[in-house]
């Protein structure tokens, strides 16, 4: 890697991201080098960082094999520098960014990510849906009567029953009990998942306004707690509209960074949508 390398700042619903462009495909970031620019105090910080990189020259040959549907890979990294399949809302600052460079030019494309293809559309000057693609239950043979499968431990509180999906990444969302407080949580150390995933998960703990309508807290599988998680956003409410029997296509997510739509879509897939905001550029040493 040279020297000075380049980067952008942006967010979705303040769920924070390093982007940094290698438009040749040349220039891997090894995990101590996204762990420093993820450092909200030594480095540009952020919730992760994203490379941005032709999909035909990304190093695993399941996404090059996308090429022919999408021009530009997503390399997204968590703040620990682990690798992750992809990221909602890392997907509409990721296009956000590709339009504002002229690599895309369209209102709709697709662009590649370890968890496969996703199709981005932007409604406007404000909202960027993405198709997150097809979601499944972690066991999908669970009955809506059961309505959970795992337990989440939090400090000060009685096992939590849970509910865990998978939309290219793993997710455990909690249906709080009436008696526990959302804002109160301390969602400082990670919470214990029973039984506990083999590849980690993200975990969202759900608070439900109304017909249609949640609110969440997330802590993120290599991050901690942030202000958004979009996946998570998208999880929530399709655990909900599970435990609900099924009704309802079309949810309002509130997180602490802002509000997400997510619509449930024909074939188990479904879409998510929110604004996405490129807010500084510059150049940086890596370390």
């Amino acid at each position: 890697m040279a020297d000075q390398t380049a980067f952008t700042k942006g967010h979705g619903t303040e769920n924070d991201f390093v982007l940094v462009p290698d438009l040749e495909g040349a220039h891997e970031l090894s995990a101590e080098q996204v762990a420093w620019l993820a450092d909200r105090r030594a480095g540009i910080g952020g919730d992760g960082v994203i490379r941005v990189v032709p999909t035909a020259a990304a190093g695993d040959s399941s996404v090059r094999e996308q090429a022919a549907e999408a021009r530009w890979f997503m390399d997204y990294r968590n703040a620990d520098g682990s690798l992750a399949e992809m990221c909602g809302n890392g997907t509409r600052v990721f296009a956000a960014y590709l339009r504002r460079e002229g690599l895309e030019t369209a209102d709709e494309f697709a662009i590649a990510t370890r968890a496969g293809v996703k199709v981005v559309r932007f409604e406007g000057t404000d909202l960027i849906a993405v198709n997150l693609g097809p979601w499944r239950l972690a066991q999908p043979t669970i009955a809506r009567d059961e309505g959970f499968d795992a337990l989440v431990h939090l400090d000060g509180h009685e096992p939590l029953s849970a509910l865990s999906l998978d939309l290219g990444n793993p997710h455990t969302v909690v249906a709080l009990p009436e008696s526990v407080d959302l804002d109160s949580l301390d969602l400082h150390r990670i919470p214990i998942v029973n039984p506990v995933p083999a590849h980690g998960t993200n975990v969202e703990l759900v608070r439900p306004l109304g017909a249609g309508h949640i609110r969440l807290r997330v802590h993120e599988r290599g991050v901690g707690e942030t202000r958004s998680c979009g996946t998570g956003a998208a999880a929530a409410a399709l655990a909900t509209r599970f435990w609900a029997g099924g009704q309802g296509d079309v949810w309002t997510v509130d997180v602490p960074g802002g509000r997400l739509r997510v619509r449930a879509l024909p074939g188990q897939e479904v879409e998510l949508a929110g604004p996405a905001v490129l807010v500084a550029d510059g150049v940086t040493p890596l370390v």
